[in-house]
């Protein structure tokens, strides 16, 4: 009975996988004379609206394939909010409860699209706190605490599969610059970076790999340092940056990290949406700031080539956060320098 289960399961979790068309790689403005092309895969498509809806396809099918799941284990896991969306999406889908455990402070759009997918919500005062939470609530109910911060790097295939990476060379095969000079990522659990990372090296590919820090997360500093133990106060840009270096993040594929200040991020964020149309989140500014800063200096040493970047998440998740100018002053964060910055890069 167990073993049919789990068949139907894993067969629901891949048909959904088929019914979803791969995201879309969109062309980022810049002037056609640099030479450079800038390309954002926008991850906001996905059922669930963000790049974690792969993670928690993964992290599912995961638990699905070594028995951890059954047809009566209830799902936990600590998140910062858009993880919890998606695996929240997938409980639903096979019929199992799910509690996510996050900060207080997470955005409330997050928290109510958890709780339309039939999720239910344990909050925390601090980051610190949610993988003791979950890992405790998981124990007392019996179920199953699908720890992402753990698991990431090794429930995708990094090899293929239609990762996010293959997936990017593959919609760049026809471009001017096939094969890209840099990718640029954030690291949430680490696993996106692992994945891309491990993909480049098996691939054979020159393209290097950048990621990129908000301010509190202890990621950059570990990754200067070489201590795994450092540890932060944590981020205010959901959805990257952590408190603690997380077991997924794998510092030996990084090709180059890059710290960027919160109001960098937000600034590139309400640029991105005004120059492209498209309302994309914080996370997604700091790709942005990351991915600008290596297209500068491309341009000041005269190389050409192309640069991959990531719309992590939509705009609308952020409406009274992000978005609100009221909160940024609350948060004592103001884009405007970083605005200017970014303006005088195109015209320049």
């Amino acid at each position: 009975m167990s073993r049919a289960w789990v068949a139907e399961a894993v067969r629901r979790v891949e048909a959904d996988a088929n019914r979803s068309a791969d995201t879309h790689l969109h062309v980022f403005p810049l002037p056609p004379s640099w030479g450079i092309d800038l390309y954002l895969k926008d991850e906001s498509v996905h059922p669930t609206g963000s790049l974690k809806h792969r993670l928690a396809r993964s992290l599912v099918l995961y638990g699905l394939a070594n028995g951890w799941i059954t047809p009566d284990t209830p799902l936990v896991d600590a998140s910062s909010g858009s993880t919890a969306v998606s695996e929240a999406y997938f409980a639903r889908l096979l019929g199992l409860p799910f509690v996510a455990v996050m900060p207080r402070s997470t955005s409330v759009e997050k928290v109510e699209l958890i709780e339309f997918y039939g999720g239910r919500c344990h909050f925390v005062d601090s980051a610190s706190d949610v993988y003791d939470v979950a890992r405790s609530l998981a124990d007392e109910c019996g179920g199953h605490y699908l720890d992402q911060f753990t698991y990431a790097e090794r429930a995708t295939d990094w090899r293929g599969n239609n990762n996010i990476a293959e997936s990017v060379l593959s919609q760049l095969s026809l471009e001017r610059h096939p094969v890209p000079a840099w990718v640029v990522v954030g690291a949430g659990t680490g696993g996106t970076s692992a994945t891309i990372g491990r993909y480049l090296r098996y691939r054979q590919l020159d393209t290097k790999l950048c990621v990129v820090d908000p301010e509190g997360s202890a990621f950059f500093s570990s990754w200067q340092s070489g201590d795994r133990s450092v540890t932060a106060c944590g981020s205010r840009i959901e959805g990257i940056g952590r408190p603690r270096v997380e077991p997924s993040f794998v510092p030996g594929v990084v090709d180059h990290m890059l710290q960027v200040p919160d109001a960098a991020s937000v600034a590139a964020m309400r640029w991105c949406s005004a120059v492209t149309g498209r309302l994309v989140g914080a996370s997604t500014g700091t790709s942005l700031w990351g991915a600008l800063q290596l297209i500068a200096s491309m341009r000041d040493a005269g190389e050409v080539g192309s640069v991959v970047t990531l719309i992590c998440d939509g705009g609308e998740r952020y409406a009274h956060t992000y978005y609100s100018d009221d909160w940024l002053a609350a948060q004592a964060i103001d884009p405007t320098p970083y605005t200017a910055e970014l303006e005088a890069l195109l015209s320049s």
